[in-house]
């Protein structure tokens, strides 16, 4: 969780400041950004999508 919010703040703050305040080390981010997907993530992120989908077919009032 504090990776995702570094890397959702990149554009504002430095990352290398924002490691040290969450105490984290830079190399570890810069690792995770590179890790993919576990399958359980991409299972999650496809069903998501075919969620969203069937919302958006359904002239956004199903469920």
């Amino acid at each position: 969780m504090r990776y995702a919010f570094v890397a959702e703040h990149r554009p504002i703050f430095s990352v290398r400041a924002m490691c040290r305040c969450l105490r984290i080390h830079p190399s570890g981010f810069y690792a995770w950004l590179k890790k993919p997907l576990s399958k359980r993530a991409a299972e999650d992120v496809r069903q998501t999508e075919l969620i969203k989908d069937a919302w958006e077919d359904s002239g956004k009032v199903y469920g």
